[in-house]
């Protein structure tokens, strides 16, 4: 006979529903989004033994290195509103700086990342550098403070939000360095742009670099003022780098480290002309290295191809936001909130599209199919800098639209006032690295470059025959996507 009270066996069901929930939905991870300012693969886990970053080095070790991960477009603003909304910059009106006379901001109908991670639990929290517009859109619950150009002491700064474990939190940590700065260091002979590393903090060590012991990047020029200008920039990344350390440091000691996903980025490639502002690869190759707790293997080296806009879903598939939904757009309507505002009813809730996906299939190395192609959507850098540019790239090749082809390429200001280039005019030297000046400057309507044969991007093949078929298909697939993507600019395919 059955002696157990019928109270014994509600109890038990309720614990082992409890269990059995508990095992299908674990805490939601943490996660902090690391970007430095105009970094490109230049790392000592990136095969560049003439930097030190201990840090990031240790973190790949534990983590997943990405050999192919690519920015949209090679600006800091326009960047920025990609990694953080998971759309082209061309499909949210972001189309270049958001400060000064620029002024350029993302339609009020995009749904960003940390605006969805506060609706789904999380506290969400920026330090340092933001550069996005308008605030509303890329709304934070928390800015904190901090020198953009002192990491260390912008870890010092996160101490209480990471500390806090009332709910998951987001950071988005983003220094400054190695960004050029308009500082001077006494008696250097780089006046002005020493790259931030004029001014000392307290509890840093600098790293030091000599310039006579630098392999310069086959992609600079080999002189006195490259050479000067790359040691400051290695040193601005050893201050980047201990930032990571001290972050990582604060995430053990608040026992927050197991319990946290981190990713580290750039939002382009190093400050130099034929980098920063351009679809060549060191332009919009840049470092990814993630590291999460939930890893069952580790010091992994990828080599799918991951892009900027696959940031934001990656993020909230790992905090478990599986779909989110936002109000019907109307047709004609790129804003996506004039009419709605306008009109009596709330239009319907419907399933929100991002341009990229979560790219976590891929943090065990693993490649499955479709990670073999990335897109490039560059528009401005400032105001005065009209370029834009589309590119596709492949495992194999790329292929560069200039749609402003007929202009000469503007440069950014501090690229143009940089020592390298300033020093390229004043000898009127013909080459820029192993690029000729001119073609730097005059670029064809289209380039198709084989990375394979031609990693540095020298022989455009756009014209010859023998590779029609691979110009006419990726041609093809560049167009498509820009019409699939909203892209403003696929009108000049008609007019044009």
């Amino acid at each position: 006979m059955n002696t157990k009270p019928p109270l014994f066996y509600l109890l038990l069901c309720l614990v082992c529903a409890f269990a059995l929930h508990s095992e299908a939905a674990p805490a939601p991870r943490n996660v902090v989004l690391f970007i430095a300012d105009d970094m490109g693969q230049d790392a000592g886990c990136y095969n560049n033994p003439d930097v030190k970053t201990p840090a990031l080095d240790q973190l790949a070790h534990e983590g997943t290195r990405y050999r192919f991960a690519f920015c949209t477009t090679a600006s800091c603003s326009a960047s920025r509103s990609v990694i953080l909304s998971g759309l082209q910059n061309h499909a949210t009106g972001h189309y270049g700086h958001a400060h000064g006379s620029g002024h350029f901001s993302t339609f009020g109908s995009v749904q960003s990342l940390p605006v969805i991670l506060s609706r789904h639990g999380y506290r969400t929290g920026r330090i340092g550098k933001y550069h996005l517009a308008p605030e509303p859109v890329y709304h934070f619950d928390e800015a904190l403070p901090g020198d953009p150009w002192n990491s260390l002491g912008m870890a010092e700064e996160s101490r209480a939000f990471i500390a806090d474990k009332s709910k998951p939190f987001f950071l988005y940590f983003c220094p400054l360095t190695p960004h050029r700065s308009g500082g001077q260091i006494e008696g250097h002979p780089l006046q002005p742009n020493p790259f931030g590393n004029h001014k000392n903090y307290p509890g840093l060590i600098d790293v030091k670099y000599d310039e006579a012991k630098i392999t310069v990047p086959a992609h600079l020029p080999d002189t006195p003022a490259c050479r000067a200008e790359l040691a400051q920039y290695y040193q601005a990344i050893s201050r980047t780098d201990a930032g990571l350390a001290r972050l990582i440091a604060l995430l053990k000691e608040t026992g927050q480290y197991d319990h946290t996903v981190i990713l580290f980025g750039s939002d382009n490639g190093k400050p130099w002309p034929g980098a920063k502002t351009t679809l060549y690869e060191p332009g919009m190759r840049l470092p990814l290295v993630v590291r999460s707790p939930d890893q069952t293997k580790r010091g992994v080296v990828s080599d799918a191809l991951v892009s900027w806009v696959d940031l934001t879903p990656t993020i909230l598939d790992i905090a478990g936001v599986r779909e989110v939904l936002a109000p019907a757009r109307q047709t004609g309507d790129p804003e996506g909130g004039a009419q709605q505002r306008a009109a009596a009813k709330p239009k319907p809730l419907v399933k929100y599209e991002f341009h990229g996906r979560s790219f976590l299939p891929t943090l065990d190395g693993a490649t499955p199919p479709g990670w073999d192609v990335v897109y490039g959507s560059h528009q401005f850098h400032e105001i005065q800098m009209y370029y834009p540019m589309r590119a596709i790239r492949t495992d194999r090749h790329k292929l560069i639209l200039n749609l402003a082809h007929q202009l000469p390429y503007p440069f950014a200001s501090d690229l143009h006032a940089s020592a390298t280039w300033q020093a390229t005019l004043k000898n009127n030297d013909t080459h820029y690295g192993k690029r000729p000046v001119s073609d730097y400057v005059h670029r064809p309507h289209y380039e198709l470059y084989d990375l394979k044969s031609d990693p540095e991007e020298l022989t455009n093949l756009a014209s010859e025959p023998e590779h029609k078929a691979v110009f006419d298909e990726l041609a093809a697939r560049l167009k498509a996507y820009q019409e699939r993507t909203r892209d403003a600019w696929f009108s000049k395919y008609e007019y044009e």
